[in-house]
């Protein structure tokens, strides 16, 4: 595989960021994921990191160096994170339990993957247009699809956050699909949160990041989008890769697997409280007490070798 990766969070117009993202890869596969989390005193982060460490835990023990079955991978991963979205409440007595959405993808054998549950979203582009994306698990979407608001309307609808399927809601999330998609060289998968996609639209992002590479494009849609967001913007978050299959980029931006060994991972991903461009009222003690419990819900659903 030989691609360009992206992958950047930031706080906006709020307290704290609830986002996360992360990308891991093997010799022959990449996933990447994206969440955005719900949930007052922090708790929308737990179930943000949650979502993305299980999936993350999950592909490192599976990719070997491949997955026998993306779709199913990506079924798997969602629910168990859901369920141990719910777990980490039980334990906690919360009346209420986080949430979080959440947004993954799989590549490999130039195929893509992916699927979602909530309003985060993916983009395929393709030559400066948008040519597959993800359909929000959301009120506005629904009306939309029955014709009775615009995309207009629906920008500065007061239900534009509402969303009817999460990880960690009591309800059974209802989780989507796409169909195998081959890639083509050139070609930009983005994920991305309602931050950044709800300022910015899919069509005008896929023209910036044509002009482009992803590494000069994608702070820029950041950076203009936190812009508009002013000073009580949303949190925003992408990942985006750019497809390689030549090798007349410049190598120092293009990452090869070619020779990574068979059980051989690259992660990037954030642990919970670690970032220190966030804001954070908790201490140190609290941070690592989060940490612990957090990997305490995952391993339950995380199965041994």
């Amino acid at each position: 595989m030989r691609f360009t990766i992206y992958q950047e969070s930031r706080q906006g117009g709020r307290d704290n960021n609830e986002d996360r993202t992360s990308y891991c890869y093997s010799r022959d596969a990449l996933l990447m994921v994206v969440a955005d989390g719900m949930g007052g005193h922090h708790y929308g982060e737990v179930a943000a990191q949650i979502a993305i460490q299980t999936l993350v835990n999950g592909f490192q023990r599976e990719a070997s160096p491949t997955l026998a079955d993306p779709f199913r991978f990506l079924q798997k991963g969602l629910n168990n994170a859901h369920h141990a979205i719910l777990d980490y409440a039980m334990r906690h007595d919360l009346s209420d339990a986080p949430r979080t959405t959440c947004v993954a993808c799989i590549v490999q054998d130039n195929v893509a993957y992916w699927a979602h549950a909530g309003d985060s979203r993916l983009f395929l582009m393709r030559g400066g247009k948008v040519i597959a994306q993800t359909r929000d698990h959301s009120r506005i979407r629904l009306l939309m699809d029955e014709g009775m608001i615009t995309e207009a309307q629906a920008a500065r609808h007061p239900d534009r956050n509402k969303i009817y399927s999460c990880l960690g809601s009591p309800n059974t999330p209802e989780i989507d699909f796409s169909r195998k998609t081959p890639l083509e060289h050139g070609d930009v998968v983005m994920l991305c949160t309602d931050g950044l996609w709800g300022v910015t639209s899919g069509e005008m992002m896929a023209i910036t990041l044509k002009g482009s590479t992803v590494l000069e494009a994608a702070p820029m849609l950041l950076a203009q989008a936190e812009l508009k967001g002013g000073p009580h913007g949303d949190n925003l978050s992408m990942v985006a890769l750019h497809w390689e299959q030549s090798y007349h980029q410049d190598p120092s931006s293009v990452i090869s697997t070619q020779t990574m060994a068979l059980d051989e991972f690259n992660t990037q991903m954030e642990e919970f409280g670690r970032n220190p461009t966030f804001k954070s009222d908790l201490t140190e003690d609290e941070i690592e007490k989060a940490i612990e419990e957090i990997r305490n819900a995952i391993d339950k659903y995380t199965p041994k070798n």
